[in-house]
């Protein structure tokens, strides 16, 4: 498997055949999101195995939390892979370099400053989301002690999107291997030697995300070209270079936190129906959300290609690109969703062996994993309007489409039909309404930007 991922470290996405490359692309990259969701995972399965439903379910109370900080971090590490990719695309190599710089330094101003509110807010952000008086002792407990991990997070994120820009997807999950297995190793120990419950399975995350961080730090630090880290330059940010970066990245992490701003809202009414409803909606979650690393993968393939393409001037392949990842990724999500659903009974007994638990689990299997396939549609045409550098249309889109769709059905049709399953009827419902008007907003761009090229390339011959 190693030695298949180093013969592909490195992708040329300029030129050849795209199907492959994207497949090539996306595969190690799904897999880095998979071992990073693993974390949350090992987490739920030690904790209803060998604590508590309670302790379970405080884990998953947490997760829109979680989401909403780094939907941030990874929303402004796909500037900073927009950024670099197009600076590559146009072979410059110096303003490449300063864009490295520039994003590792906001990586760790970010991290820092999250981790330093997350820690202060703490009992504020339990309050909001209306933890249950028996859950909340272990999720604030727990929550601490992830936030103390968040500049380790964002350093990673970060560090794998300037080695991503360059087509290199085997060394951020080549680091996430080794972070996976001190996370897993860690909570055991924790758990089962030191009894440390909740609070030492969050520490061993954290470190965990520690290691990976610094794994990459080491590579890129010693790499050779554009993306080598320069020690002498950190913190000197390239106000240029800051501003193509935040014009990207902030209204991409907008986007994120927009679905965790939603999530927070569902998540309420889910704690609202007691404990069994929190512990079944974190165990079916941490499946779903292993689906959608694979999603979110083709999206950022199109992001990176087209970021590439797009500083070489190459619209046509651009527009390739986004055909082609949209359809490898509907065919790839589709299988895996299909042989989860088969097995998701057995995969739920890993997390729970309350049938009560396993049985609203599968409510949300049905309603919300089985028609995740088309957010492929979603994802990769955001993804490819990021590559050219529109940020903003797909970040209004989704604050107009999934937000308000879903805060209007958890006030009016959840609040009158009162039910688990009436609930997660929202989640394909805003994905369709989202995906109509991505569409729309996808042709207008594309048909703007030929035109654009169009004249350039008259005026260049005239």
């Amino acid at each position: 498997m190693l030695a298949f991922l180093e013969k592909y470290k490195k992708i040329d996405m300029l030129e050849g055949s795209l199907w492959d490359k994207i497949l090539v692309f996306s595969i190690p990259l799904a897999l880095t999101s998979f071992l990073q969701q693993l974390f949350n995972t090992a987490d739920v399965v030690t904790l209803g195995h060998y604590v508590n439903d309670n302790a379970m379910a405080a884990v998953g109370n947490n997760v829109p939390v979680i989401g909403f900080i780094v939907a941030l971090f990874v929303g402004m590490s796909i500037g900073a892979n927009v950024v670099v990719a197009r600076y590559l695309g146009m072979k410059d190599e110096e303003n490449a370099k300063d864009a490295v710089n520039t994003s590792f330094s906001v990586a760790i101003i970010i991290g820092i400053l999250f981790c330093i509110l997350g820690e202060f807010f703490v009992p504020q952000i339990t309050e909001l989301m209306d933890v249950p008086d028996e859950v909340k002792p272990e999720s604030i407990k727990y929550l601490r002690a992830y936030f103390l991990g968040l500049p380790f997070i964002s350093i990673y994120n970060f560090e794998a999107a300037l080695l991503r820009s360059n087509g290199d997807t085997h060394t951020p999950l080549i680091a996430l291997i080794y972070a996976s297995i001190l996370n897993i190793a860690g909570n055991l120990v924790c758990v089962l030697f030191f009894q440390l419950g909740i609070g030492g399975v969050a520490l061993c995350t954290s470190l965990a995300n520690a290691l990976s961080a610094l794994y990459l730090f080491r590579k890129i630090l010693n790499a050779e070209g554009p993306i080598s880290l320069d020690l002498r330059k950190l913190m000197r940010l390239n106000s240029r270079k800051l501003r193509a970066i935040v014009a990207i990245g902030l209204p991409t992490g907008i986007q994120g936190i927009v679905f965790s701003i939603s999530n927070l809202v569902i998540q309420s009414s889910i704690n609202s129906l007691g404990a069994d409803a929190m512990a079944a909606s974190a165990a079916a979650f941490t499946i779903e959300i292993n689906i959608y690393c694979f999603i979110n993968a083709f999206g950022l393939a199109a992001t990176t290609f087209i970021g590439q393409n797009f500083g070489a001037k190459n619209i046509r392949r651009c527009v390739e690109i986004a055909k082609v990842s949209s359809l490898i990724g509907l065919i790839v999500t589709t299988v895996i969703t299909a042989g989860v659903y088969f097995f998701a009974k057995p995969l739920l007994s890993m997390y729970t062996v309350s049938e009560a638990v396993i049985s609203i689990a599968m409510i949300r299997i049905f309603y919300v994993l089985l028609p995740q396939p088309i957010n492929i549609f979603l994802e990769v045409l955001s993804g490819s309007m990021r590559g050219y550098g529109f940020s903003l249309p797909p970040t209004i889109i989704t604050l107009l489409t999934i937000c308000s769709c879903r805060l209007i059905y958890v006030f009016t049709v959840f609040e009158k039909f009162t039910s688990f399953d009436v609930l997660m009827m929202v989640y394909p419902l805003s994905w369709v309404i989202c995906i109509v008007f991505l569409v729309v907003m996808y042709i207008y761009k594309i048909r703007k930007v030929e035109k654009e090229y169009s004249h350039l390339s008259k005026s260049k011959k005239a």
